[in-house]
């Protein structure tokens, strides 16, 4: 990026204080050789702005500069490297994808790179995830998991776009899929209610979800309805009236004889839920599948827990009988963890066992 043209008088003040800036070198030689002469290594060039006006790249070897009129500024031409740190992405077909990438470059033009950016590392590493993100998006995961080396080929060339006007190029892109925290939505594994955890949801349920889906679950031939004839005793007079039992402890109990060693091996981690019931209170349960069989009930674990979920008992119900997922329901918001968030995403193998 060259410089305007000077006009006269410009040109004229530039070699009068350049003139002046030789005359001090020489009079304060040789101790002003000790911050005049730089050495300049053959992997780097330098940079300097006289009066601020910038230069042809200086090196390799011995460099002279003016005391205080020159300012220098070093440029590494060798290759190096950087990480797009992971992030999540949906693909094309609704899959969720923990995915990032390496990327190496190397500097061409040591003007461009110290012209028209500030800085260099975090523009490329920007510019590395927007190509990432644009391509991904486009792709179904099938696609992405097998043609990952056409993809990142396909990055190179786009990224360089970019990069070029900067005095950049990048040499190599590896695009690197860490996780699939969710399957595509077409999958044959979807949300699928069977007939185990249909029969969990109407004895532990039965009259919450007749009252919420307002009369639309009418019986059907394989359903059998259940009529009590015994009408409850009234409550004696002065007597404390019982709380009614939370429906979140019912269904969280109701995962005990699912529980198993190999369930525990897969897992391993100690979950806390604070349920927060329809009344406004909070309760508190525990799943842990750390040791044994695994163990679920009411109250704090023994331990420390991997992680703390919090969400209300209506998403509790929709989770347990596969009507939400564990990611779509941290990424809406309506459930919240605290630790490991991959730890919190083993819950999808908890569901798995109901069925």
């Amino acid at each position: 990026m060259p410089d305007a043209p000077q006009s006269w008088p410009s040109c004229l003040c530039h070699g009068l204080i350049s003139f002046l800036g030789f005359l001090l070198l020489l009079v304060t030689f040789p101790i002003s050789g000790w911050f005049a002469l730089k050495i300049v290594p053959t992997y780097e060039r330098m940079i300097v702005f006289r009066l601020g006006r910038i230069r042809t790249p200086q090196g390799p070897g011995m460099v002279l500069l003016l005391p205080f009129i020159d300012s220098f500024q070093r440029v590494d031409l060798r290759t190096r490297a950087f990480s797009v740190p992971p992030c999540k992405l949906a693909s094309k077909d609704g899959a969720v994808l923990s995915v990032g990438a390496d990327v190496q470059f190397r500097i061409w033009d040591p003007v461009l790179s110290v012209m028209t950016v500030k800085d260099l590392n975090t523009a490329t590493r920007m510019t590395a995830q927007n190509a990432m993100t644009k391509a991904l998006l486009k792709r179904p995961l099938r696609e992405i998991q097998m043609e990952k080396l056409k993809i990142s080929d396909q990055l190179l060339l786009e990224i360089n776009d970019v990069t070029r006007a900067w005095g950049l190029e990048v040499d190599r892109v590896e695009l690197a899929v860490e996780a699939v925290l969710q399957p595509p939505q077409d999958s044959p594994a979807g949300p699928n209610l069977d007939s185990t955890l249909q029969q969990l949801a109407l004895h532990f349920l039965g009259g919450s979800m007749n009252s919420v889906a307002g009369g639309a679950l009418s019986p059907g031939p394989d359903t059998v309805e259940m009529v009590s004839e015994v009408e409850p005793p009234a409550p004696q007079v002065g007597a404390r009236l019982s709380p009614k039992k939370p429906l979140a402890e019912g269904l969280l109990t109701a995962l005990q004889p699912f529980l198993s060693e190999a369930l525990v091996n897969q897992v391993g981690a100690c979950y806390q839920f604070n349920v927060v019931l329809p009344s406004g209170t909070q309760s508190t349960y525990f799943l842990d599948l750390t040791t044994g069989q695994g163990r679920v009930g009411q109250g704090v674990p023994d331990g420390i827990p991997d992680v703390v979920v919090e969400m209300a008992e209506a998403d509790l119900r929709a989770l347990l009988c596969r009507e939400l997922r564990p990611l779509g329901a941290y990424m809406s918001g309506r459930l919240k963890v605290k630790g490991d968030l991959a730890v919190a995403m083993k819950l999808e193998a908890v569901l798995r066992a109901l069925k």
